[in-house]
């Protein structure tokens, strides 16, 4: 193998990575073609079924989207891929892309540790904003309760009146330009480090910039930011502060 050819694959190997597994091809190509255009650095691997996961072995694999293909939660071939993931990538949060809205199907599926839920009904930039939730360390639910954190102990109302009295916050946040960048990657899922390295910081100044962030939106951690970005955008309004 060439330097030049070890070289590609090592930094794909280094790059955060999306596993996408739906039977139709396009379907398949439509949403990684979306995804490549929204998520810039990153890289998409699709495949047709569990089968081919390994292909993505030695990836940084940060998110694996399986479609549901019309089974039921109980059924022995969902089962079976989801332990076919679990196997091979561990630590991945797994969603499900869904062809309806049904709120007991993501009700078991949440007890079986699914992180994020996407049908066909949502619109696309609120989809967008639920897949950085889940890249952030949270759970996207829409069908239960719009968009909610990781927080499963709270009861529907309690999450509602809490989000909605976080999002007044955007509004008024003045977030510098450096908070803005910070933000922004925040919103991909990345690390502290990885945050620090593509914005030339040190990770002591990201710290930093993420408390003054968490601060002005009086969120409690980096997944209450990016929940209050979601919920905004549910709502139809500018994901940005103003």
């Amino acid at each position: 193998m060439s330097n030049s050819a070890k070289s590609r694959r090592q930094m794909r190997r280094n790059t955060p990575t999306i596993v996408v597994i739906q039977h139709s091809t396009l379907a398949r190509t439509t949403v990684v073609r979306l995804l490549e255009r929204e998520l810039t650095g990153w890289s998409f691997i699709d495949m047709i079924s569990t089968e081919s996961l390994d292909k993505a072995l030695g990836c940084e694999v940060r998110l694996i989207a399986l479609d549901l293909a019309g089974r039921g939660v109980e059924s022995a071939s969902l089962r079976d891929d989801l332990a076919a993931i679990v196997a091979h990538f561990p630590e991945a949060p797994i969603t499900l892309l869904l062809g309806t809205d049904d709120a007991d199907i993501v009700r078991q599926a949440l007890k079986m540790g699914i992180r994020g839920f996407f049908s066909t009904s949502l619109p696309i930039d609120i989809a967008l904003a639920g897949l950085r939730l889940v890249l952030a360390g949270g759970t996207f639910c829409p069908q239960l309760l719009g968009a909610v954190t990781s927080d499963h102990s709270l009861s529907r109302n309690e999450v509602e009146k809490s989000l909605d009295v976080r999002a007044q916050h955007l509004a008024i946040a003045d977030f510098t330009p450096r908070e803005a960048d910070v933000l922004a990657e925040l919103q991909c899922g990345c690390s502290n480090k990885v945050i620090a390295g593509k914005l030339n910081l040190s990770g002591h100044t990201v710290k930093m910039h993420l408390q003054h962030i968490m601060r002005k939106l009086q969120a409690q951690n980096r997944t209450e930011v990016v929940a209050r970005l979601v919920r905004r955008a549910a709502d139809g309004e500018d994901a940005s502060p103003s």
